[in-house]
């Protein structure tokens, strides 16, 4: 497969991450998304010895997660597929996670991955996929309680990963179907890379002017709405 020199960039959770090739710069820390993207991007083409002009195109996780973060990242993207006159390709940041996963951690036939991203109070996004990370339940908002996956669990092993994992640790965690991953796993933008090309090798662009964040901000007024009623 023709693979493209695609910038890479995740600002969805609390760490700057991007990448480009084999090269990727990250850092972590609340709140440094807006003072430090612009620098880590400068850094990362520095050490891949390449000039932005000469990318092919800008790939965004597009959420869930942090309002901010993703609003800062996107706002980033397509400035500067403006600027270059590039193509915008985004990815879930969900998906990115499970990429990741199994990049360290081998995952048998019959087990799904479960990333999760804490949401608020018990709330988490998450989404399941089998092992070649094909969407099995797309991203969705769920309170979680013992009854969350109750109808997977029963005859498959579910990893569960990421920074909304420790909910369901407390309710499922006696579950021998469900396997809890200490590692920190987060969407880091080395991920987003084999689904970024595969997208450009499709031609599945997004539109520089109508794209917008995936905020999940329905689940919120539904859920307030249910419990003022």
């Amino acid at each position: 497969m023709l693979q493209h020199k695609i910038l890479c960039i995740d600002t969805s959770l609390d760490v700057c991450s991007v990448a480009i090739g084999d090269f990727i710069v990250e850092e972590k820390g609340q709140n440094i998304h807006s003072s430090r993207l612009n620098i880590v991007i400068e850094k990362l083409m520095q050490m891949a010895g390449l000039s932005l002009e000469e990318i092919d195109a800008v790939c965004i996780d597009m959420g869930p997660g942090s309002y901010t973060g993703l609003r800062i990242g996107v706002s980033a993207a397509k400035g500067l597929c403006f600027a270059l006159d590039k193509t915008l390709i985004s990815t879930n940041t969900l998906q990115t996670m499970a990429y990741y996963c199994r990049s360290i951690s081998p995952v048998e036939e019959n087990v799904l991955l479960c990333p999760m991203i804490d949401a608020r109070r018990m709330e988490a996004y998450y989404a399941l996929f089998d092992k070649d990370i094909n969407f099995i339940r797309e991203t969705k908002a769920a309170v979680i309680d013992e009854r969350f996956l109750a109808e997977y669990l029963v005859n498959k092993q579910i990893v569960f990963f990421g920074n909304g994992a420790e909910k369901c640790q407390k309710f499922l965690g006696e579950n021998k179907n469900a396997i809890f991953i200490d590692k920190d796993i987060y969407p880091s933008a080395s991920a987003m890379l084999p689904l970024a090309n595969e997208k450009f090798n499709r031609k599945e662009f997004e539109d520089i002017f109508s794209f917008e964040p995936f905020y999940l901000k329905d689940f919120y007024i539904q859920y307030q709405l249910a419990r003022s009623s």
